[in-house]
């Protein structure tokens, strides 16, 4: 049996979860994400998928948030036609993010053409339009959970992940053309969510798999164990410090389940009386259109009663358009604001940032992981200046962060899962981490009693034979679009933007023209050394 795995990306990183599987006869792909993070990192979106479009049979899609999914309009465009299978809460979740993705290409690309023609720069175009993102939903399949599917003598099965709406670990069975050989076992994790999260089972799957392809997010961190009413106890001292003192807190958090779970709660904070008239904005569409989305799965929902009956309440406000967000800029304290998205780096809480953050009176309270290199990021390790949209920010306000909502499992926990899906035989592979984390997953495995040389931590766009009898094996020579280094930690982007704004504050800090010209001049010399 010759079947080849390629990591084409999330690997050594969060994000752009994309693996292609080669058999003698088909190739297809689990997920097809989009790169968040570094500017070195989001241009991979931009290059060349690393195999051919065209030659794709199918896709096998896990769940439906943009880092798994968000690169399927582009995958079209470029000569792909075939099915993406998927559970139909994911194809109803896409609907609205989707096109959603495509109007933030279309804006981004926009502005920054504005720009470059400014500046005599090139024009570019955006990775995909709305209607590139509406038009490959007709090629989408919904699949349901815990049943045996076979395509193109392929065996596929959806667990429940426990992650979000919709959310799968696939197992996969690939026949062998050899009689005499038994089938190849393979599970894929997806991203697996914490143990008793609000609305969801804890995560599922079989055991007994020859290869398992794991996330590792939160390797080697854990996080207190909290019941719900504990979790919401944390929350409301998170809303009430913010709103000291006429403050206004500002929420980044990803539309689709963390801003559900977070209504949840506050919903039920409010019904209890322990939060008291404050007001809530939702600021984003697309989180009012998967809440939707929420309110009609509801059947497949556990806990959910509470958040359903009372959705209605006053005290939450929709704010759908571009005017109806504007005007919240008048609003100074004395409120909630929830918008996406959850690192930052697209969406309307941008906005909100770059007008409430130099008060020091707002709170940005983080709810969810931040990848390196996002805007998110960068605050949480406490950057006291940002640029957003070319202009420099002052952050003067407070930010903070609270992981009890977080969407992943902690280190137990996946150790918990990887082992219940024993016995592995010949791999586990630690992806959709970054580096440290993954190493820190891989030492906790193997003090759990797992063999060393079974487990491995892949980089991007390296590819692996798969046996049904011994260990995996790297393919020599494997041309790379990016190095492990360059996608750890800062980019040059993110260095140089931060080299802007201390230049300018050094300038400020001079006390007349004649030194500020000498700082220049210095400056100036340095580069000329330098070329």
């Amino acid at each position: 049996m010759d079947v080849r795995l390629k990591f084409c990306g999330a690997a050594g990183i969060v994000t752009g979860s994309c693996y292609l599987v080669q058999t003698a006869g088909h190739k297809f792909l689990v997920d097809c994400g989009m790169f968040q993070g570094t500017k070195t990192v989001r241009s991979l979106n931009y290059d060349g998928f690393p195999f051919d479009p065209a030659e794709i049979d199918f896709v096998l899609l896990t769940h439906a948030h943009i880092d798994h999914s968000g690169l399927l309009p582009k995958l079209y465009k470029q000569g792909f036609n075939g099915p993406t299978y998927m559970t139909e809460p994911t194809k109803d979740l896409l609907a609205a993010m989707l096109p959603d993705s495509g109007h933030i290409q279309e804006m981004d690309v926009m502005n920054l053409n504005r720009r470059n023609a400014r500046r005599g720069k090139p024009q570019i175009e955006p990775i995909y339009t709305q209607e590139d993102a509406q038009a490959c939903q007709d090629y989408f399949e919904p699949v349901p959970f815990e049943e045996w599917m076979t395509i193109e003598g392929i065996r596929a099965k959806f667990w429940n992940a426990g992650h979000i709406l919709g959310s799968s670990s696939i197992a996969l069975e690939i026949p062998s053309d050899d009689p005499d050989e038994k089938s190849l076992r393979l599970l894929f994790s997806g991203d697996l969510g914490p143990d008793h999260k609000l609305f969801y089972p804890d995560p599922a799957a079989s055991s007994d798999y020859d290869y398992v392809i794991s996330e590792s997010t939160y390797g080697g961190r854990n996080r207190p164990e909290v019941t719900p009413d504990e979790k919401r106890q944390i929350l409301l001292e998170e809303i009430q410090l913010g709103l000291k003192d006429n403050g206004l807190l500002l929420i980044p958090s990803f539309a689709v389940e963390r801003t559900q779970e977070l209504l949840a709660d506050i919903l039920i904070l409010q019904h209890t009386g322990q939060l008291h008239d404050v007001p809530v904005f939702l600021d984003s569409p697309l989180a009012i259109k998967a809440t939707e989305v929420f309110v009609k799965h509801a059947g497949d929902l556990e806990d959910i009663e509470n958040f359903v009956d009372k959705l209605d309440t006053s005290r939450i406000h929709f704010t759908q358009s571009v005017e109806e967000s504007k005007g919240l800029n008048r609003i100074k304290s004395g409120a909630i604001i929830m918008a996406g998205s959850g690192m930052c780096d697209a969406g309307r809480i941008r906005h909100h940032i770059k007008n409430h953050m130099w008060r020091t009176n707002t709170t940005l309270l983080l709810v969810g992981f931040q990848a390196e290199g996002s805007l998110g990021r960068l605050l949480s390790n406490g950057a006291k200046k940002v640029r957003i949209q070319g202009e420099e920010i002052r952050i003067r306000g407070k930010v903070r962060q609270l992981e009890t909502y977080s969407g992943h499992a902690d280190g137990d926990e996946l150790i918990e899962w990887i082992l219940e899906r024993q016995p592995i035989r010949h791999g586990l592979f630690l992806c959709h981490g970054e580096q440290q984390a993954s190493e820190a997953l891989k030492a906790d495995l193997i003090a759990k009693g797992l063999p060393e040389k079974m487990i491995t931590v892949p980089a991007i766009d390296d590819e692996v034979s798969l046996k049904v009898e011994g260990v995996a094996e790297y393919a020599p020579n494997i041309k790379h679009r990016v190095q492990q280094c360059d996608v750890c930690g800062w980019d040059a982007h993110n260095e140089f933007a931060e080299l802007q704004i201390d230049l300018k504050e050094a300038f400020d800090k001079l006390a007349d023209e004649k030194a500020r010209r000498a700082l220049a001049r210095r400056i100036k010399r340095a580069l000329e050394a330098a070329e």
